[in-house]
């Protein structure tokens, strides 16, 4: 029985892994010409904005998310309550439309600069205009302001759990509040840190949309033009397999920063922090610092999503083919979280019945898609999906790609590691005591699984699979290349829209998704103040 269910969750992280092996057969059907042009005139410019990118990317992240973690865990000053949940907030708008949203509002003849001459006394763009936000500067600022919660919710935890006697010893050696926090509270935290920034970096590799509207060229972009643009799919492999470099890289940098360190407590119970109060211009500091973020990566482009809606219902009504949009994405989401649910459950189950090394380790072989770029894994899964769609033969027309099956493949294959990871965390609150007494009673470990271990681990399936559901809601670049024809989504429909300059027919269907994704971000605030 054991058996049974180690073959089926190796089958399921098998099939997660399907499209990343078949990058290289991919690619290698490439000719030598294609590649020596790829690597003679795409891949340096597009390897070193993806590089600068991301190096600014880390900057901003880490900065931004460790001293807001530090000041919300570490001091009690006006406004904290609401600010310590509002600066996860970013987290419920898509990089793509957040570059969206500021396109709009920071463009020549847009509402901030138009207010700015205004005050100033010019009367046009050509007297006054500020720098072009289409740029990496730009694209930089804007991914850190939306992806800092990432690092910010990592590393907030960290602080709470930290023992405050370590630093009331470090002020009784004579150190300040910042040398306390820079020379004991950061090295101890060092750890959610690097595994923050590390996520918030995938987020912004796997970016497509973002980067195009602010004229960045990165290996996703270029990725995505090979194939889309060219229809060249050995050449949209080969930039794939370069493109993996830059994930074990991630990954390899997020171990380093890491260290391999543990932390070592005494047996009695710690005293955690507790939070000092700030008074004066202190206060009014911490205030803004904490408020800033929330307000350039959630409260302006969610305010301008907010008008341009109102604008475009009071000229033209509703979009005549939003509702089918909205339709689609429910659809396709929904259906890609079941399946993303039964394979987290399926391995997470195996790996807790398993005896062998193995069956241990399929939780982990099955959660490295979430590790891989959308546009990566979407080039992968184009071999076998056409593959299978060529020996189905014409009677059947494409049958994965037309009928929205390779999308939904995609999408479980990516966001696997959620339901794996939330299904582990609620079996792991499950006594083994209650396995064994369900096994005396003849249950076999299907019987466990469906009357002991699913009621009692249903609120963490339940957060992973509201998760997993705005997750595939969001995806947009796997969506561009996989959806079937004259099938559109929320978000395929914003980029169509933004990509032709009329922004204001994409707003509705913007501010649908970060309707959506602020599901997540209120479970996570209840979570933390749990």
């Amino acid at each position: 029985m054991r058996l049974g269910w180690s073959a089926a969750a190796t089958a399921v992280a098998l099939a997660a892994l399907l499209p990343i092996a078949a990058l290289g057969a991919a690619a290698a059907q490439g000719a030598g010409e294609i590649w020596g042009h790829l690597a003679a005139h795409v891949l340096p410019v597009a390897a070193r904005e993806t590089a600068i990118l991301l190096a600014g990317v880390a900057a901003v992240v880490a900065a931004v998310g460790t001293l807001t973690a530090w000041l919300a865990a570490a001091y009690d000053f006006p406004g904290r309550k609401w600010l310590e949940w509002a600066l996860l907030l970013p987290l419920a708008v898509p990089t793509y439309i957040v570059a969206y949203a500021y396109l709009d509002l920071l463009h020549p003849v847009g509402p901030v600069q138009e207010a700015i001459r205004a005050m100033l006394g010019y009367a046009s763009a050509r007297e006054f205009r500020l720098p072009d936000v289409r740029s990496m500067t730009g694209c930089v600022l804007l991914l850190g302001f939306v992806l800092y919660p990432y690092v910010y919710l990592t590393t907030r935890a960290m602080f709470l759990t930290q023992a405050a006697d370590l630093l009331d010893v470090a002020r009784t050696l004579g150190a300040g509040p910042g040398e306390t926090f820079r020379r004991v509270a950061l090295p101890l935290a060092r750890p959610a840190v690097a595994v923050g920034t590390a996520l918030a970096l995938m987020e912004a590799l796997n970016d497509v949309g973002a980067s195009e509207f602010l004229g960045v060229r990165t290996l996703t972009l270029s990725v995505y033009s090979a194939w889309v643009n060219r229809a060249d799919l050995a050449g949209a492999a080969q930039l794939a397999l370069a493109m993996l470099t830059f994930v074990v890289a991630l990954v390899a940098l997020e171990r380093l920063g890491r260290g391999g360190r543990g932390y070592a407590g005494a047996g009695r119970a710690r005293r955690t922090l507790e939070r000092r109060r700030l008074t004066g211009p202190r206060a009014a500091l911490a205030t803004l610092a904490c408020a800033a973020p929330v307000a350039r990566g959630f409260v302006a482009p969610a305010s301008y999503l907010v008008h341009a809606s109102a604008v475009r219902l009071a000229h033209a009504g509703v979009p005549p083919t939003l509702w089918a949009e909205a339709r689609n994405t429910v659809t396709v989401a929904a259906v890609a979280t079941l399946a993303i649910l039964a394979g987290g459950v399926l391995c997470a189950h195996a790996a807790r019945i398993a005896r062998t090394p193995w069956g241990a380790r399929l939780p982990q072989l099955a959660a490295l898609g979430y590790a891989v770029p959308g546009t990566v894994l979407a080039i992968g899964l184009l071999v076998p999906v056409t593959a299978f769609d060529g020996l189905a033969g014409p009677a059947l027309g494409f049958t994965l790609l037309g009928s929205g099956a390779a999308l939904v493949y995609a999408y479980a294959a990516r966001f696997l590691a959620i339901a794996v990871g939330g299904t582990e965390a609620g079996l792991k609150r499950i006594p083994a005591s209650l396995d064994a007494a369900a096994r005396t009673l003849g249950q076999a470990p299907g019987g466990v699984l469906r009357r002991v271990h699913l009621p009692l681990a249903r609120p963490a399936l339940a957060a992973a699979g509201l998760l997993a559901f705005v997750d595939c809601a969001k995806e947009l670049p796997a969506t561009l290349l996989l959806r079937p024809l004259n099938f559109e989504t929320l978000a395929t429909h914003l980029y169509g829209e933004a990509a032709r300059g009329t922004y204001e027919d994409g707003a509705i269907a913007a501010l649908a998704i970060v309707a959506i994704g602020c599901l997540p971000v209120a479970l996570l605030a209840r979570l933390g103040r749990a």
